[in-house]
Protein backbone atom coordinates (compact mmCIF):
# COMPACT_ATOMS: atom_id res chain seq x y z
CA UNK A 1 0.00 0.00 0.00
CA UNK A 2 1.18 3.63 -0.95
CA UNK A 3 1.36 6.92 0.91
CA UNK A 4 -0.24 10.02 0.82
CA UNK A 5 2.04 12.82 0.23
CA UNK A 6 0.82 16.18 0.86
CA UNK A 7 2.85 18.76 -0.83
CA UNK A 8 2.54 22.10 0.86
CA UNK A 9 4.51 25.30 -0.53
CA UNK A 10 3.35 27.20 2.70
CA UNK A 11 2.44 25.56 5.78
CA UNK A 12 -0.87 25.90 6.38
CA UNK A 13 -1.52 25.01 3.08
CA UNK A 14 -1.32 20.80 3.71
CA UNK A 15 -4.71 21.69 6.05
CA UNK A 16 -6.24 24.45 4.17
CA UNK A 17 -6.25 22.24 1.12
CA UNK A 18 -6.34 19.10 2.06
CA UNK A 19 -7.88 18.87 5.34
CA UNK A 20 -10.08 15.61 4.90
CA UNK A 21 -7.05 13.76 3.84
CA UNK A 22 -4.98 14.34 6.86
CA UNK A 23 -8.09 13.41 8.96
CA UNK A 24 -8.33 9.64 6.99
CA UNK A 25 -4.74 8.54 5.61
CA UNK A 26 -1.86 8.37 7.00
CA UNK A 27 0.48 10.94 5.52
CA UNK A 28 3.43 12.68 4.66
CA UNK A 29 3.80 16.53 4.39
CA UNK A 30 6.80 18.55 2.05
CA UNK A 31 7.22 22.27 2.31
CA UNK A 32 9.17 24.65 0.74
CA UNK A 33 12.75 24.52 1.40
CA UNK A 34 12.60 28.20 2.19
CA UNK A 35 9.82 28.12 5.12
CA UNK A 36 11.22 30.57 7.42
CA UNK A 37 11.93 29.53 11.31
CA UNK A 38 8.74 30.89 12.03
CA UNK A 39 6.57 28.76 9.96
CA UNK A 40 8.34 25.53 10.56
CA UNK A 41 8.86 25.73 14.02
CA UNK A 42 4.63 26.36 13.57
CA UNK A 43 4.06 23.57 11.22
CA UNK A 44 6.00 20.86 13.60
CA UNK A 45 3.38 21.64 15.80
CA UNK A 46 1.03 20.12 13.74
CA UNK A 47 1.84 16.20 14.88
CA UNK A 48 0.74 17.11 18.06
CA UNK A 49 -2.62 17.79 16.70
CA UNK A 50 -2.93 15.24 13.74
CA UNK A 51 -1.33 11.52 14.10
CA UNK A 52 -1.54 10.80 10.76
CA UNK A 53 1.64 12.84 9.71
CA UNK A 54 3.87 10.66 9.90
CA UNK A 55 7.12 12.81 8.14
CA UNK A 56 7.50 16.63 7.83
CA UNK A 57 10.15 17.46 5.14
CA UNK A 58 11.66 21.28 3.94
CA UNK A 59 12.53 20.19 0.34
CA UNK A 60 12.25 21.98 -2.61
CA UNK A 61 11.72 18.73 -4.36
CA UNK A 62 10.32 15.72 -4.51
CA UNK A 63 12.83 12.68 -3.24
CA UNK A 64 13.13 9.92 -5.84
CA UNK A 65 12.59 7.71 -3.51
CA UNK A 66 9.25 8.45 -3.23
CA UNK A 67 8.12 8.02 -6.92
CA UNK A 68 6.38 4.77 -6.37
CA UNK A 69 3.27 4.03 -8.43
CA UNK A 70 1.81 3.26 -5.27
CA UNK A 71 1.70 6.54 -3.74
CA UNK A 72 -0.52 9.77 -4.23
CA UNK A 73 0.77 12.93 -4.03
CA UNK A 74 -1.30 16.13 -3.83
CA UNK A 75 -0.31 18.99 -5.26
CA UNK A 76 -2.02 22.37 -5.38
CA UNK A 77 -3.21 23.24 -8.82
CA UNK A 78 -1.21 24.86 -10.98
CA UNK A 79 -3.86 26.38 -13.19
CA UNK A 80 -6.08 27.72 -10.31
CA UNK A 81 -3.62 29.15 -7.50
CA UNK A 82 -2.53 32.61 -7.39
CA UNK A 83 0.65 32.92 -5.40
CA UNK A 84 3.74 31.91 -7.46
CA UNK A 85 4.74 29.52 -5.13
CA UNK A 86 1.66 27.68 -5.16
CA UNK A 87 2.04 28.03 -9.58
CA UNK A 88 5.77 26.57 -9.51
CA UNK A 89 4.79 23.90 -7.14
CA UNK A 90 1.80 23.17 -9.30
CA UNK A 91 3.68 22.81 -11.91
CA UNK A 92 6.22 20.13 -10.70
CA UNK A 93 3.17 18.11 -9.58
CA UNK A 94 2.03 18.26 -13.46
CA UNK A 95 5.19 17.44 -14.77
CA UNK A 96 4.99 14.00 -12.34
CA UNK A 97 1.26 13.41 -13.55
CA UNK A 98 2.42 13.62 -17.22
CA UNK A 99 5.11 11.23 -16.31
CA UNK A 100 2.49 8.80 -14.93
CA UNK A 101 2.80 9.46 -10.89
CA UNK A 102 -0.58 9.28 -9.10
CA UNK A 103 -1.42 13.22 -8.75
CA UNK A 104 -4.20 14.96 -7.06
CA UNK A 105 -4.57 18.36 -7.55
CA UNK A 106 -5.97 20.60 -4.96
CA UNK A 107 -7.46 24.31 -4.00
CA UNK A 108 -6.27 26.72 -1.62
CA UNK A 109 -8.53 29.37 -2.91
CA UNK A 110 -11.97 27.84 -3.55
CA UNK A 111 -12.41 29.67 -6.18
CA UNK A 112 -13.13 26.82 -8.90
CA UNK A 113 -16.23 24.64 -9.33
CA UNK A 114 -15.27 21.83 -7.85
CA UNK A 115 -15.41 22.80 -4.20
CA UNK A 116 -17.56 20.80 -1.42
CA UNK A 117 -18.39 21.82 1.91
CA UNK A 118 -16.08 20.49 4.75
CA UNK A 119 -18.58 18.34 7.44
CA UNK A 120 -16.16 19.15 10.26
CA UNK A 121 -15.57 22.90 9.48
CA UNK A 122 -15.21 23.47 13.18
CA UNK A 123 -12.40 21.30 13.63
CA UNK A 124 -10.61 22.53 10.90
CA UNK A 125 -10.85 25.76 12.34
CA UNK A 126 -9.88 24.67 15.35
CA UNK A 127 -6.73 23.07 13.72
CA UNK A 128 -5.60 25.74 12.12
CA UNK A 129 -5.94 27.84 15.05
CA UNK A 130 -4.03 25.83 17.33
CA UNK A 131 -1.12 25.00 14.95
CA UNK A 132 -1.14 28.34 12.97
CA UNK A 133 -1.67 30.94 15.16
CA UNK A 134 0.38 33.25 12.89
CA UNK A 135 -1.65 32.97 10.13
CA UNK A 136 -5.21 33.28 12.03
CA UNK A 137 -6.47 36.40 10.30
CA UNK A 138 -6.46 34.46 6.90
CA UNK A 139 -9.28 32.36 7.41
CA UNK A 140 -10.38 34.61 10.39
CA UNK A 141 -11.88 37.11 7.78
CA UNK A 142 -12.31 34.60 5.32
CA UNK A 143 -14.47 31.94 5.98
CA UNK A 144 -13.94 29.96 2.42
CA UNK A 145 -10.72 28.48 4.05
CA UNK A 146 -11.56 26.40 6.52
CA UNK A 147 -15.49 25.81 4.79
CA UNK A 148 -14.59 24.29 1.74
CA UNK A 149 -12.07 21.87 -0.06
CA UNK A 150 -11.54 20.80 -3.79
CA UNK A 151 -9.78 18.39 -5.12
CA UNK A 152 -9.57 17.02 -8.90
CA UNK A 153 -7.52 14.45 -10.78
CA UNK A 154 -6.33 15.33 -14.29
CA UNK A 155 -6.63 12.73 -17.11
CA UNK A 156 -4.26 12.70 -19.84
Amino acid sequence: MGESIIVAPHPDDEIIGCYEILKKEKCIIIYSGETELKRREEAMKLKEYCESVSIQLFLNNIPPSMLKKENTFYFPNPETEIHPLHRQYGNMGEMLARSGENVTFYTTTMNVPWIHEVKDWEEKEKLLNNVYPSQKSLWEWEKKYILFEGKIKWIF
